[in-house]
This record gives structure tokens, C-alpha cells and sequence, in this order.
């Protein structure tokens, strides 16, 4: 179900390209903003993992610095039928996890040295579960692309305000619909087009969310110790909120910025309860 919502939202994002593209700039206005927007995503996508481990100040850890937590990634790697990542550890008290990494072959998994001190085993097998299986699903990929339609959208959008500004790029005015009419519609599309692709890019990353969390219940064979996990880790976020960066905080475990009234707004996570209550639907007896 959360795959043919994704494939949807990406498609609900290519036809709002194609639909904003046609209204003024045609084939032509789509395929350039495309164009661009695919070259500003493919360095992100390419070095994201460099990027965000930098702004974290995340060290790398071998077996013998982190034994523990090295073979715990290293089992449910083979349990999920995956190559071993590389192992990091942040240097901050707040508990959380994320992975990257363009593929299998070159993937990070990263935690906070908070989430190693408040979790138990079952909670931690949990959450880096979680993080395999969004290396498995290859979200960073279905990320990226989103990313890349939905910046083609806020430039074609822009493109619409300048028009707005400067008198319209003419075309619909000539076929007779009015200089009003066709400027209103340049205003309202700039304005709107960019929310309702941030939209539906929440949209895309809050679905796989959940087939994460299922993914890592089922990798860990402890769907109890990961909602468990995840009731802690927004908890103790509240007390000791991460100063992270909000371009990078769909790629937590927890979002980031809980308690900020304005991010949560446009939230990349569902609801921590919402998720709880999916994951307990999973355990024996439920």
C-alpha cells in the first residue's frame, strides 16, 4: 500500500511539473527546469553521505572502537540480505539514527552517542533496523528524485513570478484571455505551486517512513523493541532537541525539530504515535 502511495505522490509531482510547465513556458520551460534541477540534486545525491556526516562531526568506528554496535549492524545487515555499511557515531546527547549513502554498496548508518546510552538492546536492533531497511528500500534514490521534481517546480515557479512582474511571458493573453486573467494566474501558480509540492514531498517521505518502521520490525524480528525505541527517542528529543539543519531532518529516525510549531507544520515524519500504533499491530497476539 505505502509503494503505490509513493508511486502516486511521484506522479502527482511529475504531472504538477508538466501541468505548471505547459501553462507558460510548454515543452521547452519544463524540460529546462528540469535540466537544472537534475544537475543541483545529482552533487547532493552523489555526495550526501560526506555532506551530512561533516555537518554532524560524525566518526567513523571500527569493530574494535564500537564492538557492540558494529556487530549489531553487521548481523542485521546479513539478516536482511544486505552488504555491512559503514558504522558512525555522532558526539551528541540527543537520542537518534539515520542512514545514507547512494546505494548498498556505499552506505552509512550513523548514531548519536544519546541513542546508545538510553536505548536497550531490542530498542537498538530496532532503530538500526529502521536504517537498513531504508538503505534496502533505496529511499535516498526516491528522495533525490522528489527532490529533483520538486525544485524544477519552485523554478518554474519563480519563472511565473518574474513574469508576474514584468508583465507576463504573453501566450495565454494572446489567445484571448485577458492580461488580467493570465497575471492572476502567473501570481497564483507562483505562490501556490512550491506548497503544494512541498506537500507531496512530505507526503512521499512520511510513506516511507512506515515501510521503514515495517521493514525494521520485521529485519529485527522486534517490532516491541522498535515502537518502544521510538516512544524514548521523542521523549528525550523534547528535553535535549538536536540543533540540526531542517534540509536534512527527514533523514532521522525522530524528526529533529519536534517543538517547533512552524516545521511541524510541513513534518517529513508521521506521527510517532501513529507509528507506535502500526508497529504494535505487528507483535504476536495483536
Amino acid at each position: 500500500m505505502n509503494t503505490l502511495k509513493t508511486v502516486f505522490l511521484l506522479g502527482a509531482l511529475t504531472g504538477l511539473l508538466m501541468l505548471i510547465g505547459g501553462y507558460f513556458g510548454g515543452q521547452t520551460g519544463v524540460v529546462v527546469a528540469f535540466i537544472f534541477a537534475m544537475i543541483m540534486n545529482l552533487g547532493s545525491y552523489w555526495f550526501s553521505d560526506k555532506i551530512v556526516l561533516r555537518m554532524y562531526q560524525a566518526q567513523e568506528v571500527s569493530e574494535s572502537q564500537a564492538p557492540e554496535l558494529y556487530r549489531m549492524v553487521k548481523d542485521l545487515a546479513m539478516k536482511a540480505s544486505m552488504p555491512m555499511p559503514r558504522v558512525y557515531i555522532i558526539p551528541t546527547d540527543t537520542p537518534n539514527a539515520f542512514a545514507t549513502g547512494r546505494n548498498e554498496n556505499h552506505a552509512v548508518v550513523a548514531a548519536t552517542e544519546g541513542i546508545l546510552r538510553i536505548l536497550n538492546r531490542d530498542e537498538l536492533e530496532g532503530v538500526l533496523a529502521h536504517e537498513l531497511t531504508h538503505i534496502k528500500n533505496k529511499d535516498m534514490l526516491i528522495g533525490s528524485i522528489a527532490a529533483t521534481i520538486a525544485g524544477a517546480i519552485v523554478m518554474l515557479a519563480n519563472m511565473a513570478q518574474w513574469a508576474a512582474i514584468f508583465g507576463g511571458l504573453g501566450g495565454r493573453d494572446d489567445e484571448g484571455e485577458g492580461g488580467g486573467g493570465g497575471m492572476i494566474g502567473l501570481i497564483v501558480m507562483a505562490i501556490l505551486a512550491p506548497i503544494a509540492a512541498t506537500i507531496i514531498q512530505m507526503a512521499i517521505s512520511r510513506s516511507r517512513e512506515y515501510m521503514a518502521d515495517a521493514g525494521g520490525a520485521k529485519v529485527s524480528g522486534k517490532p516491541y523493541g522498535l515502537a518502544s525505541a521510538l516512544e524514548k527517542i521523542s521523549r528525550a528529543s523534547q528535553q535535549i532537541p538536536l540543533d540540526a539543519n531542517p534540509s536534512t531532518a527527514h533523514m532521522f529516525i525522530v524528526n529533529p525539530l519536534t517543538g517547533r510549531s512552524l516545521m511541524n507544520l510541513f513534518s517529513t515524519h508521521p506521527p510517532v504515535e501513529e507509528r507506535v500504533a502500526r508497529l504494535r499491530k505487528m507483535m504476536p497476539g495483536a
